[in-house]
């Protein structure tokens, strides 16, 4: 006779999935762990038992997503396989996943939220540093193949590209992506570029 076993999710895994749920429908504002014990079908005893409270909730959901994509980012950027130009338009593919995932939604209320609570503010200050430490290793990158990125350091570089996605998913997030003012396909065309200047330097 097979036995068959049962594996029982993680009930601080349902409440975040709920809390993300709540967030990407109601907004911060809206979110509360009442509507979040309910969402997940509990009582808001099982969120003080995890979390402690609504702030050490969104932390926890913050931490669980960001880690999992850092790693995805990482395992990306330090492919040898891969060009430049390659990771770059992973990046842009990622970006799209983020979007449907609900992380950039995340992200983007916990950096206003930040602006006024030290510890989201915190939080997401070593979220994006992470972010920025991945791509500052890619134009280290470039800048070991091509000896040379103008006035430019590389720090700056990586900082003005981080500026470029982080201020893209926010106006994506506003339905400010058109032909006016095509933020996705202008981040598609720098890859294009990086591309266009990879296959001139093999000549």
């Amino acid at each position: 006779m097979q036995t068959v076993v049962q594996h029982r999710r993680d009930p601080k895994v349902d409440l975040l999935d709920a809390a993300k749920r709540v967030l990407m429908a109601e907004g911060y504002a809206g979110l509360s762990t009442r509507a979040v014990a309910t969402e997940a079908g509990t009582q808001m005893s099982q969120i003080r038992y995890h979390f402690g409270s609504k702030e050490g909730m969104v932390l926890a959901l913050f931490e669980y997503m960001n880690d999992a994509l850092i790693a995805r980012q990482a395992e990306t950027f330090h492919r040898t396989d891969l060009s430049v130009s390659q990771k770059w338009a992973r990046a842009c593919d990622y970006l799209e996943e983020d979007l449907a995932s609900g992380y950039v939604r995340v992200l983007q209320e916990l950096m206003a939220v930040g602006w006024s609570n030290p510890a989201v503010g915190d939080a997401v200050r070593r979220a994006i540093a992470q972010w920025q430490g991945l791509i500052l290793e890619l134009v280290r990158e470039v800048e070991r193949r091509t000896g040379s990125l103008g006035p430019f350091r590389a720090e700056e570089i990586a900082t003005l590209i981080g500026a470029a996605f982080i201020g893209s998913e926010s106006l994506i997030l506003l339905g400010f992506d058109d032909a006016q003012h095509p933020m996705r396909a202008a981040l598609r065309s720098v890859g294009d570029l990086i591309a266009l200047a990879e296959t001139q330097q093999e000549d």
